[in-house]
């Protein structure tokens, strides 16, 4: 029996013991179906019994049908505006990739900056961790993946580095493509799944609403850190390249040359682009008000209206089958169950269980936490990870008597950066999936990366909420 086949009888045992075994819990029925439905959805989407997006459809029938919430409720957070925020963001993503702007760009950055392995490895770990910001970090992967490779093959068939050093810039430039893949999501609310779920969550169940530019100010800071300890980690610690010498960027400019002038199209995109970005990081200085999911929706939309130069759009809706729709009903699952947490009173549980934490110092919260999630992230999806944990790092919050968002931050930061195997993030799985990389590589990299990663998303945490200890009465303000 299979670990699918596994699951997909734990699913409903679980469901079944906690639903009809009221003495196990001592919840009142609402809360206590709401719980046992997120076991079932959570054993699915870890054993993946059915396929996750489908999945993630079982709150709108099973929380009604239970008594867990309304059939309102579980519905509407499939329409969360978050949720078309991420649309719009896949959207315009669909279009940099349909007209290469992201290979210009990164073939730029790589003439700019790379004469060595080591400027190489940064030019290309710049350019991902860019792309990822406004990209999904998997198709980021896949952008850069064979641009990596293209590089790799350029420098082996002209033998400029001898067998150990080519070994080692080989792999740091692959292993660079999937972790800054990872960590370029970290600095917008649209890079990376659990950041979006986190501002939905804080808006459903704290309402407070988190902008993207309020994201961006902290997120981007994290980047930059973690971008900064990835290059000297790859480059002079567990990948150093001894023959670091000069290297011709002439496979970058004749790319440059190849791709030609701008094209019409690459224009408006990029035009696009940059006006939805700054409008969300500057949209508070604008005489009006907008959210960041009308901005983004905006500029889906503007890429249907502007032309092309064949009597065409920039895109197509031929071009939305590539969207990651069974994505958005992930998201959509993950935020059905966090209304139901919030309107079933469930999270008020958890807050009271978790209560007995507060004799603890919040440090060694936060470790126990960050290693858990980080244990968790590498074997789950962090989306499945984020989506269950998020509605409990409000109740863990309250219970401790500790500002919210520090703990949530946590949640979201930990659960997008696993490093360690090919099946915890999708950058992961398409750098291994490229053959030129083994899995004791990526193991022996990534734990000593989640070790240190470990202890510098801590300091991050705190720099995230002022008082780690401040009182709140309740989870919802």
């Amino acid at each position: 029996m299979n670990f699918q086949k596994i699951g997909l009888v734990l699913g409903p045992v679980f469901f079944a013991v906690i639903y009809f075994m009221e003495g196990l819990t001592g919840l009142a029925d609402a809360p206590r179906a709401v719980l046992a439905v997120t076991a079932w959805v959570a054993t699915w989407w870890i054993t993946e019994a059915m396929p996750i997006p489908a999945t993630s459809l079982l709150p709108i029938f099973l929380l009604p049908i239970t008594g867990g919430t309304d059939e309102a409720t579980a519905a509407m957070a499939y329409g969360d505006p978050i949720v078309f925020m991420y649309m719009g963001g896949f959207t315009i993503a669909l279009a940099i990739a349909k007209w290469g702007l992201h290979k210009r760009i990164a073939m730029l950055i790589i003439s700019l900056i790379g004469k060595s392995c080591s400027r190489i490895i940064l030019a290309v770990g710049i350019a991902t961790a860019f792309l990822s910001m406004w990209i999904s970090n998997a198709a980021t992967a896949l952008m850069m993946l064979p641009i990596a490779l293209a590089l790799i093959t350029e420098i082996k068939e002209k033998r400029l580095l001898n067998e150990d050093s080519f070994n080692n810039f080989s792999k740091g430039l692959l292993l660079t493509v999937a972790y800054a893949a990872s960590i370029g999501g970290l600095a917008t609310i649209i890079g990376s799944v659990p950041n979006a779920v986190l501002v939905a969550v804080a808006n459903n169940m704290l309402d407070v609403e988190i902008t993207f530019s309020d994201w961006f100010l902290f997120g981007s800071i994290v980047t930059v850190l973690l971008m900064i300890f990835l290059y000297f980690y790859i480059t002079k610690i567990q990948f150093k390249v001894e023959q670091d010498q000069n290297i011709s960027t002439q496979f970058a400019q004749e790319q440059l040359k190849e791709l030609g002038k701008m094209t019409t199209e690459e224009k408006s995109v990029l035009a696009i682009f940059f006006l939805v970005g700054f409008m969300w990081i500057f949209g508070g200085l604008l005489p009006w008000t907008l959210s960041d999911t009308t901005i983004s929706i905006f500029g889906a939309s503007a890429m249907f209206l502007l032309p092309n130069s064949k009597y065409g759009r920039i895109l197509e809706w031929a071009d939305m089958k590539d969207l990651p729709w069974g994505l958005l009903l992930l998201f959509g699952g993950g935020l059905s169950l966090a209304a139901a947490f919030e309107d079933s009173g469930l999270t008020s549980w958890f807050g009271e269980l978790l209560a007995k934490l507060e004799q603890f110092d919040y440090f060694y919260i936060v470790v126990i936490l960050t290693v858990a999630i980080l244990f968790m992230t590498e074997i789950m999806s962090n989306t499945a990870v984020s989506n269950m944990l998020m509605p409990i790092s409000v109740g863990l919050a309250a219970g401790i008597g500790a500002q919210p968002f520090g703990i949530m931050a946590i949640v979201a930061l930990a659960s997008s950066c696993a490093f360690m195997l090919p099946i915890s993030t999708p950058p992961n799985a398409a750098v291994f999936g490229s053959g030129e990389i083994q899995i004791k590589d990526m193991i022996k990299a990534g734990f000593w990366g989640s070790i240190i990663y470990d202890v510098g998303e801590k300091s991050l945490a705190s720099f995230f909420v002022s008082e780690n200890r401040k009182q709140v009465s309740s989870p919802v303000e």
